[in-house]
């Protein structure tokens, strides 16, 4: 079995999350639109952190093509997602539970819409991009 650093890890998990996330933001924007009678400030918001999380979500991608990691699979059930992947020629898989996505999805909402996260910390780590 290879070994797995804990920036791939890291990569694999965003690559899982983050568009998620970002489905979750077009949602909320429709629907802040659709009920609120002066949406323009909350969707600007959520606008802003779309841009910074489909940066982000660049990195990802980009950090996959300099390791050598492709996921060529990834399904989805009622229980969670499982992605399949190939990091430096070795097959593997990561599997994330609904629960423990949204706990992670919910966390890194509130990171890319610019509130504290800091109740979070030691709890458990949450997605995000490694550092450069």
């Amino acid at each position: 079995m290879i070994d797995i650093t804990s920036e791939d890890h890291t990569l694999f998990k965003s690559h899982i999350i983050l568009p998620r996330v970002l489905t979750a933001f077009e949602r909320d924007i429709a629907l802040i639109n659709a009920t609120l009678k002066t949406p323009g400030p909350y969707v600007d918001v959520i606008a802003k952190a779309q841009r910074k999380l489909t940066a982000d979500l660049y990195e990802v991608r980009k950090g996959f093509r300099t390791r050598g990691i492709k996921v060529y699979e990834e399904v989805t059930d009622n229980d969670g997602v499982t992605a399949r992947y190939k990091c430096r020629g070795y097959e593997s898989q990561m599997r994330i539970r609904w629960t423990m996505m949204a706990a992670d999805a919910s966390v890194v909402m509130r990171k890319y819409l610019g509130v504290s996260t800091d109740i979070y910390e030691g709890e458990r780590p949450f997605v995000m991009v490694p550092p450069k």
